[in-house]
């Protein structure tokens, strides 16, 4: 064999060794998985009221922290709702409000925008309240006629009491891995003026189940539920939202006034809110 034949062979086996190894370190980055992008979630609140709620906000700001921090999306929150404006609105993927509802015209003509230009939107119990005899008026009719379908609140069960859920739409996304009943963390659970059930824009997703029956404690008899339909969580065909009438922990009310219960210590609820988070921020789609 001539020498330089002999010269090349070497050097036709290296570049061969060289792109063999390259190839080798580049599959597997072919197989693997970005990491999710992360999203905002900012929260909402007043906290003033009601020590019941001042309770669940507290719990609640304690608890997104950290399953945001476990699932790669950011948690802001604020008790400021003129913050709840275009500009501030234009990073958030998903809107959450914990325990109230925007008053200001400015700040209700921008979440309704941000809703109608694809915004998404977790609310929690008193978030849906109205009511003519009192300081929520029912004077936003987009919100609670059309957005959440409920209407005004209608009437509550008291004391709060734990109750068995039931799974309306199972293959809603917000209801992945969900049992089809489950025990509740207790709760003051309300009724609205509209059935929500005959709207065709509304998916009730949770309700509760008869087996609960009698709900409430009392001690007036109109406070404890008996029978009836009751949907507690619902979403709307034509927006992206999810409202849990969750959100109202047990108070010892006139005596020690400390907390007898928490929402968030219920691990199916948890996963619930946690679906519909990644739900509306884009993981989740089945």
């Amino acid at each position: 064999m001539p020498v330089s034949q002999m010269d090349m062979k070497p050097k036709i086996i290296h570049r061969a060794v060289l792109s063999l190894t390259t190839v080798l370190a580049f599959l597997p980055s072919l197989g693997a998985e970005e990491p999710p992008k992360p999203f905002k979630v900012a929260a909402f609140y007043t906290g003033k009221e009601d020590q019941a709620h001042i309770s669940f906000v507290k719990e609640a700001n304690e608890w997104f922290p950290a399953m945001a921090k476990e699932n790669g999306f950011t948690y802001e929150t604020t008790n400021d709702w003129k913050k709840l404006n275009a500009g501030y609105l234009a990073d958030c993927k998903v809107v959450v409000f914990l325990d109230t509802r925007p008053e200001g015209p400015e700040q209700r003509q921008a979440f309704q925008d941000y809703m109608e230009k694809g915004g998404a939107w977790v609310g929690f119990h008193f978030a849906a309240f109205a009511l003519k005899d009192s300081a929520v008026k029912p004077d936003w009719s987009w919100y609670h006629d059309t957005f959440l379908g409920s209407g005004e609140y209608g009437s509550n069960t008291w004391r709060p009491t734990s109750a068995v859920l039931k799974v309306e739409s199972p293959d809603h996304p917000v209801l992945k891995d969900i049992p089809a009943t489950f025990q509740s963390a207790p709760n003051e659970w309300y009724r609205w003026s509209k059935k929500l059930r005959e709207n065709p824009d509304i998916t009730v997703l949770l309700s509760i189940d008869t087996s609960s029956f009698p709900v409430g404690t009392g001690p007036k008899p109109h406070e404890i539920w008996h029978s009836g339909d009751y949907p507690v969580a619902w979403s709307n065909k034509n927006y992206r939202m999810v409202y849990f009438n969750m959100g109202h922990n047990d108070i010892d009310y006139g005596k020690t006034n400390k907390e007898l219960s928490f929402t968030f210590k219920n691990e199916t609820q948890n996963k619930l809110v946690l679906n519909s988070l990644l739900w509306l921020g884009g993981r989740n789609s089945k």
